[in-house]
């Protein structure tokens, strides 16, 4: 296999599979997401996104000296998850949740000082500017859903920082750039260079500053795997019927 020597990283410890599997991805995803956010002791941060990489972005920025983290999602068990490790949720699914609106009452009208888009090209809402973008990506007149953007940019302080993990591949629209330019924000996003975070975070992994097995919810051994596919397709389905 052409370069099967320079992906892997050799591992000379003792600690469990469990603690050290996401660092091949997810995890220093989520660190260099919070490293983007230039976050500064003290700061309040805003996440969009409670999924494996929200959740590391999460864990990520109070090690970085976060003093308050808001995660913002509407599954209930992603937002428990993010409650665990110290975050405070926003539910935007609740009837009377305005994200913009929980951001500035909890920031005193500032503004986080960083925003993180864990979400990327398939956000959601049940505002008009959901509706909105469903119709002109189904016409082909949009390739993304950039709710999460639109609403970080609203939503981050003047001269603050935008850390964009979330994935977009294509053209954007009513994107409000004239707010960004405005309040003279920066923006930082990319994909991540694994081998510059696994071993500095494996070292944390080692001084117990963190422990990623926290994001497993279900484990099975590999002799099960095909019983837990077929599982998961039978699910699949019986979803989408309902």
């Amino acid at each position: 296999m052409p370069f099967a020597n320079v992906g892997p990283l050799k591992l000379e410890t003792d600690l469990p599979d469990e603690k050290v599997l996401f660092l091949s991805d997810i995890f220093p995803t989520g660190y260099m997401a919070a490293e983007n956010a230039q976050i500064l002791p003290g700061d309040t941060v805003a996440v969009w996104g409670c999924g494996p990489v929200g959740q590391f972005a999460i864990a990520s920025a109070f090690m970085l000296g976060a003093a308050r983290v808001i995660a913002i999602d509407r599954v209930p068990e992603r937002l428990a998850l993010a409650r665990s490790i110290g975050a405070i949720t926003v539910d935007y699914a609740e009837d009377d949740v305005k994200v913009l609106t929980a951001l500035k009452d909890l920031t005193g009208g500032i503004g986080p000082d960083s925003c993180i888009d864990a979400v990327g090209l398939e956000g959601h809402s049940s505002q008009l500017q959901g509706i909105y973008d469903k119709i002109k990506t189904a016409v082909m007149f949009e390739t993304d859903r950039p709710v999460v953007l639109r609403q970080a940019i609203q939503a981050v302080r003047k001269s603050g920082t935008l850390s964009i993990p979330g994935v977009y591949g294509g053209l954007l629209d009513k994107v409000p750039f004239g707010a960004a330019f405005g309040k003279g924000i920066t923006m930082k996003m990319g994909q991540t260079n694994m081998h510059n975070y696994m071993k500095p975070l494996l070292e944390r992994i080692e001084k117990n500053q963190i422990d990623p097995s926290y994001i497993i919810s279900t484990a099975s051994r590999s002799t099960r795997r095909p019983r837990c596919t077929r599982c998961g397709v039978t699910r699949r389905k019986t979803s989408r019927k309902s």
